[in-house]
């Protein structure tokens, strides 16, 4: 649990830590979220968090989009993990901590081309553990999802 590794706050116990989480990070979060410490059958306490089963909002299928529908949903996606980040923690400190060159910007996308590169490297070795038999996976998705294009060249 990596909430050993850091400072111990004002919780009561780790399904607080969870909830008190979600409230930095959700602009409106769940009404039936909250905590509790229950023992279990084997008598060992054991803390928890509780919300919703469904929330009844919307959803997509990643499976099934377009190039610029999932274009779209990671710039969605992109947004809310920073306004995430943003209401987490001290938004002056933060952007006094970054200044005003373009360092952070180029570090961060140094690191999503690294990622994309890593991407890449897995699902070559995916590919061979197919070929070899070590895996079975269904295959296809990645032309529904493209439309028939290259991920590399963008064009079909």
């Amino acid at each position: 649990m990596l909430s050993g590794f850091v400072k111990t706050n004002c919780v009561q116990n780790q399904g607080e830590r969870v909830v008190n989480g979600q409230h930095l990070m959700q602009a409106s979060s769940d009404i039936f979220l909250g905590c509790q410490r229950q023992e279990g059958p084997d008598e060992e306490e054991r803390d928890f968090y509780v919300r919703q089963l469904r929330d009844g909002k919307g959803s997509v299928v990643v499976q099934e989009m377009v190039p610029g529908g999932m274009r779209h949903y990671g710039y969605i996606c992109g947004r809310t993990l920073t306004r995430t980040h943003a209401r987490s923690g001290d938004r002056v400190a933060i952007a006094a901590y970054l200044g005003s060159s373009d360092r952070f910007e180029h570090a961060i996308a140094d690191f999503a081309e690294t990622c994309a590169e890593q991407n890449l490297r897995d699902h070559e070795a995916l590919g061979d553990a197919m070929a070899a038999g070590c895996v079975i996976a269904q295959t296809g998705i990645q032309d529904r999802l493209l439309g028939g294009r290259s991920p590399q060249s963008g064009a079909p």
